[in-house]
């Protein structure tokens, strides 16, 4: 199940990214020139709009998914040495 989330926030991340690169602080950047339209893309007059929302909902995936990815990670509880281990591995006593 931990792989499971593991590929999700994957996926996440770099749709995140991929999101982010399109956008330029100042307006400009890939979303007003895609396929020839400034400020309109597939329908939505306020493309800086829908890349931010789109932001931050992925943002907020990520960090959803990190924090219930927790839940399915494995805990190792403490590990008993058995007594033979412990005295196999001391340093020999010197030799006369």
């Amino acid at each position: 199940m931990a792989f499971f989330f593991v590929i999700l926030i994957i996926l996440s991340c770099a749709l995140l990214g991929l999101v982010i690169l399109v956008q330029n602080p100042k307006g400009g950047g890939l979303a007003g020139n895609v396929a020839g339209f400034s400020n309109q893309f597939m329908g939505v007059k306020q493309t800086t709009d829908v890349l931010e929302k789109s932001t931050w909902i992925l943002a907020a995936t990520v960090v959803l998914l990190c924090l219930f990815s927790a839940f399915f990670v494995h805990k190792t509880g403490n590990v008993q040495v058995p007594a033979t281990k412990i005295n196999a591995t001391s340093v020999p006593a010197p030799q006369k």
